[in-house]
């Protein structure tokens, strides 16, 4: 059996810069949901028998906001992507997806926490996510992160092959490189090569010495390296503390309400009328009710 999770927002901003633009009856842009719509039921025609779940950043802003003025925020996306957000849950929903919509928390987190807790009850958790932040949770060949656009599934040994560290080891990687797409600056000097050769001796920050005379690991300019490190000690820790993806997340769903039984018809018509794409509605040849 195989569970999908799926990373909604980032289905939503991909339809929205690769699908064609489309008004709905009342004037709207609903393109991206259009593309949205037949994205995801596309990943539930797979196979049969999948447990779906799709999480959304219900909002840009997290607990993170909180720790961290630099954090990612909503300023800048396109008002009219912003106005597809809520029309975006509503299609997963339709689509007899569970669904989670997060505010407190980030859709990573939601997505992190299913694997954790629902991975022993599945032969395969696939996180649907080119994040390189989920990279984190894979587990063996078990729990891998999966690519819809490059088509690629990395696993545990995938992982170590693609940044040269563990899972174990990314939020630690991310907080020295940095991640501009989650707005972490990382460290100076601090590169990915320089950080997968230490993490790779060493696992995690605490445990890098800060004398460079003590690093048994080949790294160019070792001693700036070393004093970039000792001197942003407080910062990393804090970068690693926003990389770093909750497991607590509270998903009240038990493992069989992520079975996907089919599309939701008192859901999904009323959309499609108010999208203007009822054409949509042939596609669908599973319905739950």
């Amino acid at each position: 059996m195989t569970l999908i999770l799926v990373d909604g927002t980032f289905e939503l901003f991909r339809s929205f810069f690769g699908a064609p633009p489309a008004t709905g009856p009342d004037g709207s842009e609903v393109g991206a949901i259009r593309g949205l719509l037949r994205s995801l039921y596309a990943l539930a025609t797979e196979a049969p028998d999948l447990s779906i779940a799709v999480a959304f950043d219900h909002v840009i802003e997290s607990f993170r906001n909180d720790l961290f003025e630099g954090y990612k925020t909503g300023a800048g996306i396109d008002p009219v992507l912003s106005a597809q957000f809520p029309l975006a849950e509503e299609a997963s929903r339709a689509l007899g997806f569970v669904t989670w919509p997060m505010i407190e928390f980030e859709a990573d987190d939601a997505l992190a926490t299913a694997a954790a807790r629902w991975a022993p009850e599945f032969d395969h958790v696939q996180l649907a996510s080119p994040d390189k932040d989920l990279a984190q949770c894979v587990t063996g060949q078990r729990v891998v992160l999966r690519d819809r656009v490059r088509k690629t599934l990395l696993d545990e040994e995938g992982v170590v092959e693609k940044f040269g560290v563990r899972p174990a080891s990314i939020p630690d990687y991310l907080a020295l490189v940095g991640d501009t797409a989650d707005g972490i600056p990382g460290l100076p000097k601090w590169g990915a090569r320089s950080a997968a050769a230490v993490l790779a001796r060493w696992h995690h920050l605490e445990a890098i010495p800060d004398d460079p005379a003590r690093w048994d690991v080949a790294v160019r300019g070792a001693a700036a390296l070393a004093e970039s490190l000792r001197a942003g000690r407080g910062e990393v820790a804090l970068y690693r503390t926003l990389a770093t993806l909750r497991t607590t997340v509270p998903l009240p769903e038990t493992r069989n309400d992520l079975l996907w039984r089919g599309a939701d018809r008192s859901r999904l018509l009323p959309l499609l009328e108010r999208i203007g794409d009822v054409r949509f509605a042939d596609r669908v040849d599973r319905w739950n009710a």
